[in-house]
């Protein structure tokens, strides 16, 4: 495991909450939306979701999502009553076969999107894998260099 997501309601409180609690002094913030992916799906459809999110540690990483626009499986999962942790993440150095095992496992994706790196590569796919395992897993494609984000700092650290 390389990545707990945990969706939020407020990034900036988030930030400071989850930073004091895991020891997280420094988050990279970033929007994600049409313009920084390109390329999403939500379900069987093209996606246009968008969020705001921050990643922090490592070993895990924390990462902190806050829904913008959708629809989306954020959007399902606050819908359904919930917040708080929900993904896996697993970083994959191939999102093709990742999403070729996943599915031959009998997980179908829900959400993927692409092209959030500098050149225009690195994605992530969202699996339903909730049934079995009662969380949600994401195979996540690193891109060879990130875009520019916003360090931001937790708060009384």
């Amino acid at each position: 495991m390389g990545q707990i997501g945990i969706l939020v309601e407020d990034l900036d409180q988030a930030i400071d909450l989850y930073g004091r609690a895991f020891g997280i002094e420094e988050w990279n913030s970033y929007r994600y939306d049409k313009e920084f992916m390109p390329w999403s799906r939500y379900g069987d459809e093209e996606g246009t979701f968008a969020m705001r999110l921050a990643m922090g540690g490592a070993n895990p990483q924390v990462e902190l999502i806050q829904p913008l626009a959708g629809p989306s499986i954020y959007h399902d999962f606050i819908e359904q009553g919930h917040s708080g942790l929900h993904h896996l993440g697993v970083f994959v150095e191939n999102l093709d076969a990742a999403i070729s095992l996943m599915e031959k496992s009998g997980y179908r994706i829900t959400q993927t999107a692409r092209g959030y790196g500098q050149d225009g590569d690195g994605g992530f796919a969202y699996f339903d894998t909730d049934r079995d395992l009662g969380v949600v897993v994401e195979a996540i494609e690193v891109p060879a260099t990130r875009r520019p984000g916003t360090v931001r700092r937790t708060g009384g650290i």
